[in-house]
């Protein structure tokens, strides 16, 4: 069966080794592995994204987790951010399950299609600036590809300062740099931002981020692409 572009784009991704640092930390991770996965395989590559091709929503995240998504294969899939993420989705009527383990399990998203500013698990989840802009192409054409998209909801201060230079990649700069926050809101060019902390143990566990608040920014991301 003939590949789509989104196929081929995803697939081109797999195989970039343009970061030493993160070549050498995703693939020391996944054959050290952590002690309750060391019967799996892991992944151990660059993270593609995922999703519904026709979504008019983009989830934009900071990077795969390197016992998450650099053990499954699938961005958010496998650790405790995935768990907030998916479960709210799940609420919000994007995704089909509220539950993701591994990158076979039947989840499903309809509207919504799950990206990452950075493709490789990094070192204590901190890519530098230049990782960062290594791999802005690959959001960029994740955006030209994904033609549908209208609203980009991003996880965290990173992911937002990457969209934000993604879309003048694309020719799409405000007057003026719309400043991140949660539940921020931005028109550049075609596309409604929406600001969310990211669902990291660090915010969930200390109550910065609550499931009413990623509640209501995935409301509003669906909310904004029915009118």
């Amino acid at each position: 069966m003939k590949r789509t572009p989104l196929e081929i784009h995803n697939a081109r991704i797999i195989t970039c080794t343009r970061c030493p640092r993160l070549v050498a930390w995703r693939e020391h991770v996944a054959h050290e592995k952590r002690a309750a996965f060391r019967d799996e395989d892991y992944w151990g590559r660059p993270v593609p994204g995922f999703g519904d091709p026709q979504a008019r929503v983009l989830i934009c995240g900071l990077a795969p987790a390197a016992h998450g998504g650099n053990r499954t294969g699938r961005v958010f899939t496998g650790d405790r951010s995935g768990d907030w993420l998916f479960a709210a989705l799940h609420r919000a009527g994007f995704a089909n399950q509220p539950i993701s383990h591994h990158r076979d399990d039947g989840l499903a998203l309809t509207d919504c299609y799950v990206t990452a500013c950075v493709r490789c698990a990094p070192p204590d989840n901190k890519p530098s600036i230049e990782e960062r802009d290594a791999c802005l192409s690959y959001v960029v054409e994740d955006l030209r590809l994904l033609t549908q998209v209208c609203v980009i909801v991003c996880l965290g201060g990173f992911a937002w300062d990457g969209v934000l230079r993604t879309l003048r990649e694309l020719g799409h700069v405000p007057e003026r740099k719309p400043k991140f926050g949660h539940g921020a809101e931005a028109m550049v060019g075609p596309y409604a931002l929406v600001g969310c902390y990211h669902p990291s143990q660090q915010n969930t566990f200390t109550g910065r981020l609550t499931e009413a608040m990623l509640d209501a920014v995935m409301t509003r991301a669906a909310a904004t692409v029915s009118t």
